[in-house]
């Protein structure tokens, strides 16, 4: 089987899809599947609603509409993926991956035009499909209740454990607390910052609260708080290392790759309850008891007295992060190849 692969959105920098497409097309490649990673290099960055914003979206439809087709059948792909959802005019079946619904069950997250137009043009990509990858059972059921898909066309295939960090001895004692990810709204890093200087002010010792570090695309500095922006696998296994734990706030997720990431480390995770986190993580991380700023404050308190916590999360994370593989992932994404295909 000869899988064509758009990459495009995956190179725009470190991200969840990014680690999606390398992982999978590894794991599909050696599964005996032959992957013919292809991307838009003329595609720009997010313009964030100004001009770029326009010409992506026009270069966007010039490779979905002309050249993806083009380089499918000049590979004569048996599948075409679309690793977000998107169709085109091509010459095969075409599979498309859903992630998640944000900016459907939570439009007041995002710009209003873009809601829009990602929930039209998503929904449009889905239906017209062979066959739909969704990454979780939270995101597959969002998906049915918002759109009309046909359940028999609908695959659900988990990630597998993220990227491959190295792993470092935990640190004797914790040295901050970790978030990893990017500063869209949905993401809950305002409420992130708004806990740990409530923690801070009212932490009773002993010794000094633990500091903040922000790694990815989230760069709000403030007091106890360091940013360090995009890091290398290296440099995020020292952080992990050294973290308390990996604090996870956002309010929606549809899968959760930093998480699952942090437990197979043995880092301890405080993430806010929604239905993904609940579905990836079961027991093996920490909720906060409650919404809101004092909620997650409090229990990042917790997590700096009680080193038992700690050691409980600890363990409980690799557990149930061995129970996700890029291997089962690629194994569900040949099964909609197959189904795209009849």
């Amino acid at each position: 089987m000869r899988v064509v692969l758009d990459t495009t959105f995956s190179r725009r920098g470190a991200s969840g899809t990014a680690v999606y497409v390398a992982r999978l097309a590894e794991a599909l490649e050696a599964e005996g599947v032959e992957v013919c990673q292809v991307a838009n290099e003329r595609r720009g960055s997010p313009g964030a609603g100004s001009a770029t914003s326009v010409r992506n979206l026009l270069e966007d439809w010039r490779w979905t509409a002309v050249e993806l087709p083009r380089q499918a059948r000049r590979l004569g792909a048996d599948v075409l993926h679309h690793p977000l959802p998107a169709h085109s005019r091509g010459p095969c079946p075409q599979v498309t991956t859903v992630h998640d619904l944000a900016f459907v069950s939570h439009p007041e997250l995002f710009d209003r035009r873009f809601a829009v137009w990602a929930a039209q043009a998503h929904a449009r990509a889905v239906r017209r499909a062979g066959a739909v990858v969704c990454v979780s059972q939270a995101t597959r059921a969002e998906m049915l209740r918002f759109w009309r898909v046909d359940t028999e066309r609908v695959v659900l295939a988990p990630h597998g454990p993220g990227q491959p960090l190295p792993r470092r001895p935990r640190a004797s004692q914790p040295e901050h607390f970790l978030y990893v990810g990017d500063d869209e709204p949905r993401k809950g890093v305002g409420l992130l910052l708004q806990a740990h200087a409530r923690y801070r002010e009212t932490w009773p010792g002993p010794g000094a609260p633990l500091g903040l570090v922000l790694a990815g695309r989230a760069g709000r500095a403030a007091a106890g708080v360091r940013v360090e922006g995009r890091v290398s696998a290296e440099r995020l296994a020292e952080l992990h290392a050294g973290a308390a734990a990996l604090v996870h706030p956002a309010r929606h997720e549809g899968f959760g790759l930093t998480l699952i990431e942090a437990m197979a480390l043995g880092t301890p995770v405080l993430a806010v309850a929604n239905a993904a986190v609940r579905e990836v993580c079961g027991d093996a991380v920490l909720h906060p008891h409650g919404d809101g700023a004092t909620a997650l404050a409090a229990e990042l308190a917790r997590l700096h007295r009680e080193p038992e916590l700690r050691a409980r999360l600890s363990s409980a994370g690799p557990a149930r992060a061995a129970g996700f593989s890029w291997r089962a992932s690629a194994r569900a994404h040949i099964e909609a190849y197959t189904l795209a295909g009849r």
